[in-house]
């Protein structure tokens, strides 16, 4: 008997979209889902993203709408806001940034003006797009310098590859910049925003740390909190902290006018407040005991699932782990392989991850020499350390095997069956 959809009813009326949304549940439940800035929501959050609340206009904030009809949704976000705040101990939060790239461009917009200099991590040392890259508007509007990574070392106890904090300082001292980002999409280890604050300090900068990546693992104690030491905290809802996709932002009384009206009239229009009210429903999520318990298993999981690839032979960026990704170096795995290929053989296999550059990549960023591997989203399937290693030993077959579609089949069976047994969204019909 063929099992029925979750989006029956709903979507009879649409067979094209509910046979692709059956189709995408089926491929999240039986593939391996590994990229770092991707999790499984609850079925909580899936419910409030997809709520009548997309129905309401809602430009503004609490209290001061442009709109009538809003004491429902003014419930919703100062709900959402509360909670926020609560989480990270915060004295003021938006909860409208639509993604992490419209909170990072808000607080600039609020901190400094056009042309002002911003110190930051380049992109193919770990930063982010808003970090400065050429390809984003952020370099069109401020002057950016680009800090980065110490050198690789073959010393396993001092692998290098970490942030050059010195370098950070060096820059500072020299362009003195109005703000100092810290914070990274690519980079395995802790970053301490207490390090950058003395630097912002000694030169009167501005310091907003980018938190997208590990802000479900601050949420829940696995990853030490920017928040009062940084003076504006930046987010996506969707990665670590397994809420919907959108942004947020964290900053101190002082500044909290400057950040809104930066957000809203400056850069967004009417917030999403079926977003907004699914962000509100994971961090009460993340207000649960349960979730700290989470956040800690995701870092040991990205540790056993470091220590089983260096053991199927791959390097890892600076040598190792201290959140929820892994970054790979393919070149001493086999040094004809690029990220494209390997992220394509994967994909063959069931295993869902992206390429990625690595330090000083000598490929094109979209060819790349990398890996960037996650736990986030398994370890919510329900994942340990064992199957970190399993799935250490999937990749290696895959790739090593990559010509022989036989042998991908085969790796695709085993993955298939991995998967059967961890089921992201048990509770839904149709299930595979």
């Amino acid at each position: 008997m063929t099992p029925t959809s979750p989006f029956t009813g709903w979507l009879d009326a649409d067979p094209e979209i509910k046979r692709l949304l059956d189709d995408e549940l089926t491929r999240q439940r039986t593939t391996l889902q590994l990229i770092a800035s991707e999790n499984f929501t609850s079925p909580a959050v899936l419910a409030a993203s997809g709520s009548v609340l997309t129905n309401k206009y809602a430009e503004g904030y609490p209290g001061r709408r442009y709109y009538g009809g809003n004491q429902v949704v003014d419930e919703v976000e100062t709900l959402a806001i509360e909670r926020l705040k609560t989480l990270f101990g915060a004295e003021h939060a938006n909860v409208q940034p639509h993604s992490g790239a419209n909170a990072n461009l808000g607080v600039y917009k609020a901190l400094l003006e056009p042309g002002d200099t911003i110190l930051a991590m380049r992109l193919d040392q770990g930063g982010h797009l808003t970090h400065g890259s050429p390809a984003s508007i952020t370099s069109k509007v401020w002057n950016f310098v680009s800090y980065g990574l110490t050198p690789a070392s073959d010393d396993p106890d001092h692998p290098g590859e970490m942030i050059d904090l010195d370098q950070v300082r060096s820059l500072a001292l020299e362009h003195r910049p109005k703000l100092i980002v810290a914070g990274a999409t690519a980079y395995a280890r802790t970053i301490d925003a207490k390090d950058y604050r003395e630097i912002a300090d000694e030169i009167g900068a501005r310091l907003m740390f980018d938190l997208a990546h590990p802000a479900g693992l601050v949420a829940g104690g696995a990853h030490p909190s920017p928040v009062g030491i940084a003076d504006v905290v930046t987010f996506t809802t969707h990665k670590t902290l397994r809420g919907p996709r959108g942004g947020a932002i964290l900053c101190s009384e002082e500044l909290a006018k400057k950040i809104d009206g930066a957000i809203f009239p400056g850069l967004q229009g009417g917030p999403l407040e079926h977003a907004i009210a699914a962000k509100a429903v994971a961090f009460r999520e993340a207000m649960d005991p349960s979730f700290s318990v989470y956040a800690h298993q995701v870092v040991t999981n990205a540790a056993a699932l470091a220590a089983a690839l260096e053991a199927q032979g791959f390097r890892l960026v600076s040598g190792g782990t201290d959140n929820h990704l892994v970054l790979v170096d393919l070149r001493g795995f086999d040094a004809d392989l690029t990220g494209k290929e390997a992220q394509e053989v994967m994909d063959r296999a069931g295993i869902t991850a992206n390429r990625n550059t690595i330090p000083d990549d000598p490929r094109s960023p979209f060819v790349t020499s990398g890996l960037r591997l996650g736990t986030a989203a398994e370890t919510t399937a329900g994942m340990g350390t064992a199957e970190m290693a399993v799935i250490a030993e999937l990749i290696g077959r895959s790739l090593r095997q990559r010509n022989d579609e036989t042998a991908l089949a085969a790796v695709r069976a085993d993955v298939g069956d991995l998967c059967s047994r961890f089921d992201p969204y048990p509770s839904l019909a149709g299930s595979a």
